[in-house]
């Protein structure tokens, strides 16, 4: 995906802050770490944020978390970005933008997490009581969210493409046949909510374990197959066995859920960014390789 994404400063959201919401003019503003890559981010004082998306393609995200997020909130076990406002485009900034209450926590790297197993299980309960949330009329997949929850079918092409590129650096035969193992096999039950990017930046822990999980700006009702890719990009083999236990997930989803891992570290492999706290694309289709889709 090319990196279209315009610039953006902290005059410029001081200017958007001030003219459209006045009673927040007395708060500071600052950068926030990480700045975030589909929308930047900054600290509206100590208790808020404000968000911008940095392109195009994730401008529809703020609505939709607008409109959803208060509503799947009162349903989850751990604390999501809570809507306050959303802006409108101006002085040269084109799309809509929002702010929301801040929460505390750091990025679920590693040498934060006090227990990988633990962490694995609190974050399928929290999956489990996502996918149990009413999905009526909720967003479907689509290009909006990147087909979050939508087939796999939609990246084949780009996946083949990708393996057919890489060539010899990696297992082309078990990529390929992965890959068609996954296609075979679909969802059949009803559309369930989706978090579209569960990834260790979009996972925050505090004093050791998983304490809220941010940016939905992916999400929408589908297959839950996609949110399974942590287990491949985050995961040991231990707690990629608690994760799939608790989320009591068959080989069809889960086989479809490494799918979703090998499509992205393959169309990513050649880049040098990564989520901060996560394997690198080539890490992950290694794991793939030596542990397969099923263990």
């Amino acid at each position: 995906m090319p990196d279209d994404r315009i610039d953006i400063n902290i005059s410029l959201v001081r200017k958007l802050v001030d003219s459209q919401f006045p009673q927040w003019v007395d708060l500071p503003i600052t950068a926030a770490e990480p700045m975030g890559w589909d929308n930047y981010t900054y600290r509206l004082g100590t208790d808020m944020k404000v968000r911008l998306p940095s392109a195009s393609r994730y401008a529809m995200q703020v609505e939709k978390e607008h409109r959803w997020l208060p509503k799947l909130a009162s349903f989850l076990p751990l604390p999501i970005p809570a809507p306050a406002a959303v802006g409108k485009p101006a002085y040269g900034y084109p799309w809509p933008w929002s702010i929301s209450r801040w929460i505390d926590g750091d990025v679920a790297g590693l040498d934060r997490i006090a227990d990988l197993s633990e962490f694995a299980v609190d974050l399928a309960q929290f999956l489990n009581a996502l996918q149990a949330v009413d999905a009526t009329n909720g967003p479907p997949a689509g290009p909006q969210n990147f087909y979050r929850g939508g087939p796999l079918t939609v990246y084949d092409a780009e996946t083949r493409r990708a393996i057919d590129a890489l060539g010899d650096r990696i297992d082309t035969v078990a990529m390929i046949a992965l890959w068609d193992a996954a296609l075979q096999s679909t969802w059949t039950g009803p559309p369930v909510w989706v978090h579209g990017d569960v990834s260790a930046g979009n996972l925050l822990v505090k004093d050791g374990r998983l304490s809220a999980v941010i940016d939905f700006g992916s999400s929408g009702v589908g297959d839950p197959a996609c949110d399974l890719a942590i287990a491949w990009t985050r995961l040991s083999t231990e707690s990629r066995e608690a994760f799939r236990a608790a989320l009591n997930a068959d080989d069809g989803l889960w086989i479809r859920g490494c799918a979703w891992a090998l499509w992205k570290a393959l169309i990513t492999v050649d880049t040098a960014a990564h989520p901060p706290g996560a394997r690198s694309p080539k890490e992950v289709i290694d794991e793939i390789v030596a542990r397969g889709p099923l263990s």
